[in-house]
């Protein structure tokens, strides 16, 4: 696990992502069977102010999956032999969240790496949008962002299960 709270994939600082919040640096190349990447939601809440969605949803990835940081990197990733799964974010449903203004941008993100996934049959995509039944705080950290312990248990039996059954 080499992810960082707050990582994104385009940092204008070089510091910054040497120090591991860059995602495509966090990579170690090795004889991986299943490589599991997460990421894209921190360029849209705190990359684009609310303003400049669209610009930063295209840079990240284009409409129909095929250009764009995310496949870029996904390519690569997968140059390597390994299988990918993308991981997209957890859901709060019927509760307040930071984030939840960025609902539609993480929605449209999570179709077009839905796209992708569908371009690459060494690409999967999983989605925790049914995760988290409404109204159930458990499976969030008290930031009502990130995973709780619960909620990490839960997307790794599922990311397991997955791996198993391929």
């Amino acid at each position: 696990d080499r992810s960082v709270i707050g990582a994104r994939f385009h940092y204008a600082l070089p510091i910054s992502g040497a120090a591991g919040l860059n995602i495509t640096k966090q990579y170690i190349p090795g004889d991986w069977d299943w490589v599991i990447v997460n990421g894209g939601g921190n360029d849209l809440w705190m990359g684009c102010g609310c303003m400049i969605c669209d610009a930063k949803l295209n840079r990240l990835i284009s409409s129909d999956g095929k250009k764009g940081t995310i496949p870029g990197f996904l390519s690569k990733l997968r140059q390597g032999g390994a299988e990918v799964i993308y991981v997209v974010y957890l859901r709060s449903p019927g509760l307040p969240s930071p984030v939840e203004h960025c609902r539609d941008e993480g929605g449209e993100l999570e179709r077009r790496v839905q796209a992708l996934s569908e371009l690459d049959r060494g690409v999967h995509y999983l989605s925790l949008q049914d995760v988290v039944p409404n109204g159930d705080a458990s499976f969030h950290a008290l930031d009502m962002i990130h995973p709780s312990i619960k909620g990490s248990a839960t997307i790794g039996q599922i990311l397991a299960n997955m791996i198993e059954g391929a």
